[in-house]
């Protein structure tokens, strides 16, 4: 019989004779149709059940908070019927002195004095002691569920058919062999502890149970010492030195402490591992190793309260203690303290392993890998393209050359009188010279200084012929493009002295008025002298071809900015206003015999030195080609 209906049968036992006697008439009769019998079942599911849950420490204070959440989080998945959980917590475990308790039994006594609830569940030993102490004046007839808690603290003379135990087995010395199996060349470990009466009580267990590591490890105990003072202790360990976190309720000074809180306090400062038994304690502070497992509480302690709310008595609800499960660890602290993987016992889980770049961005890296194959693959193409078009341009260049030499061979044609001219004036005196010293050496008295004088004549004129084979043989050579720093005007003034007889032939006036300074610019100065033989003898042509009075083509050089300018010049009927956009197309000519390949020939020459070549009508009359080459200094 549970406490509410005790009080129900003290104070309202009219009404249930009353209820007693309606009870009998309907079982007399039939039921309507409406009704069922099965609305008592449904009634009865829908009426809430009333769970008062006792805290050791506090809702929020670890590990038992942990427990806490999880079984209220199971118990509202699991439960048949609406759970109304009310929570208080035994504020006088946290505390090195425990004061009075009699308020906090008045307190409740004066809050459950109008209904019991259901079940009891207490979290953690305080709480089971405390329930225990008091349940016959706070709940003398409530089933209980003492849960999360050691097994030796339990009050086993203190129990009733209406307790269910659900206890834990903390085994110290595994927990100590674990660390000495994970680090082996641990040769301290320090055990962070409270000093409340609690944790007072778990100091001498360990002791006890620790008496096996003796002459193996050296063990510290810092239950005397304030939490500042663990904090610098724990961030100048010795080497080969852990941690061991046990419990931090109440530290030496009488400074209450959120486990949780000063866990990662202690985390953020220690230079060692901290290994702990408590799972609520697992996951971003402790390496790991055999913990008590919150899930297998906290589903066997719903268990119990669900069978035990079902109808079922607590005496036939009994678990065995529940010991360590499996070791886990904790693969970001294994990684802090180069803890191999190897150490760990057979059967451990490893969790809250980083997975590889490859997992957490795989399509990221998939799109970037794509996009890294597509430019290559442009690139790549780029390249190709690239190559082919540098081979093109060299066979571009070598069809260039070979069409240039062509030219240059064609307008070396149209020069062979002015070469014999230039050949036979020098040839000529050599052989004047000659026979009158051979007519000077048969005399009786030879002039010495006249012979020595002819003798200088002809080493003069040998140099001139010389000098015209040596410009004769410059252009019809036929060499690749060379680029090379040359200065212009002379390189102009060597292509005039090769058709400045054929201008005298033709009854031309050829001048040339080379600008005073030096103008240096890059390029092959064959082509260049090739450009402007071209664009002379044109000049010649066009005047030849045309019955003009004034027969003179100048050629003049000067600066304009940056860049040297070569100018020819002519006064032949110049060009038709409709030719001047196609003079440098290739096979284009107004000359009945002409080829129309040697403007076009000048165009890509000049281009290739990366000037301009420009062809106008001068307003006197002729026309005027202009080339532009960039200076270099």
């Amino acid at each position: 019989m549970s406490g509410r209906v005790t009080i129900a049968s003290v104070k309202l036992w009219p009404a249930r004779a009353v209820l007693l006697c309606l009870g009998l008439l309907l079982a007399a009769c039939p039921l309507p149709r409406s009704m069922s019998a099965a609305e008592p079942a449904a009634t009865a599911r829908s009426q809430p059940k009333r769970v008062l849950m006792l805290h050791s420490f506090g809702s929020e204070f670890r590990p038992w908070s942990e427990y806490a959440r999880s079984i209220k989080v199971e118990l509202e998945r699991r439960s048949p019927w609406p759970v109304d959980i009310q929570e208080h917590t035994l504020i006088s475990a946290r505390s090195n002195g425990p004061g009075p308790e009699a308020p906090f039994v008045e307190y409740l006594a004066s809050l459950y004095q109008g209904g019991l609830p259901d079940i009891v569940l207490s979290v953690g030993a305080p709480a089971a002691r405390f329930a225990q102490r008091y349940r016959g004046k706070l709940f003398p007839n409530t089933p209980m569920v003492l849960t999360a808690v050691e097994q030796r603290l339990v009050s086993r003379f203190d129990l009733t058919d209406n307790d269910v135990v659900v206890a834990v087995r903390s085994d110290f010395l595994a927990a100590f062999e674990n660390i000495l199996q994970v680090l082996p060349d641990t040769k301290a470990i320090a055990v962070v502890i409270g000093a409340s009466p609690h944790e007072k009580f778990w100091i001498d267990e360990m002791k006890r149970e620790l008496e096996p590591l003796e002459g193996r490890v050296a063990l510290t105990w810092y239950s005397d010492l304030s939490f500042d003072e663990i904090l610098k202790r724990a961030s100048t360990l010795p080497p080969h030195t852990m941690l061991f976190w046990g419990l931090m309720s109440v530290d030496a000074s009488g400074v209450v402490h959120e486990g949780d809180i000063a866990l990662r306090s202690l985390h953020a400062v220690a230079n060692a591992p901290i290994f702990s038994y408590q799972e609520p304690f697992f996951g971003g502070s402790t390496v790991g190793g055999p913990m008590h497992s919150v899930a297998e509480t906290s589903a066997k302690t719903v268990s119990a309260a669900i069978r035990i709310l079902g109808g079922e008595k607590p005496a036939n609800v009994k678990y065995d203690p529940i010991g360590f499960a499996p070791p886990k660890y904790d693969w970001r602290e294994l990684q802090r303290w180069g803890i191999s993987e190897s150490r760990l016992p057979p059967g451990s889980e490893v969790v809250f392993r980083e997975p590889p770049l490859w997992e957490i961005y795989r399509w990221q890296m998939l799109l970037i890998a794509a996009v890294i194959l597509v430019q290559a693959g442009l690139i790549s193409g780029l390249l190709h393209e690239r190559r082919r078009r540098q081979i093109a341009e060299i066979e571009s260049r070598q069809r260039l050359a070979e069409l240039a030499h062509v030219n240059r061979y064609s307008a070396v044609g149209e020069l062979t009188t002015s070469i014999a001219h230039e050949l036979n004036q020098p040839l000529g005196s050599i052989l004047t010279n000659a026979e009158t010293a051979e007519l000077m050496l048969k005399a009786t008295s030879p002039d010495i200084n006249e012979i020595r004088q002819i003798l200088a004549d002809i080493r003069r004129d040998d140099q001139r012929a010389s000098e015209v084979i040596r410009r004769l043989r410059s252009v019809l050579k036929k060499t690749p493009f060379e680029i090379q720093d040359i200065e212009l005007n002379d390189t102009v003034r060597e292509a005039i002295g090769l058709v400045t007889a054929v201008a005298d032939g033709r009854r031309i006036t050829l001048t040339y008025m080379p600008v005073l300074a030096d103008l240096h610019v890059r390029g092959d100065p064959v082509q260049i002298q090739q450009v402007v033989l071209n664009l002379i003898i044109n000049a010649m042509d066009a005047i030849s071809d045309a019955d003009t009075g004034k027969r003179e083509v100048s050629v003049s050089t000067m600066r304009a900015g940056n860049q040297a300018e070569i100018r020819v010049a002519d006064t032949g009927p110049g060009i038709d206003a409709s030719d001047l956009a196609n003079v440098f197309n290739p096979f284009f000519t107004t000359k009945p015999e002409g080829m129309g390949m040697g403007l076009a020939i000048a165009k890509t020459i000049i281009e290739a030195h990366h000037g301009t070549i420009a062809a106008s009508y001068q307003p006197a009359g002729g026309a005027l080609f202009t080339i532009r080459l960039p200076i270099i200094r």
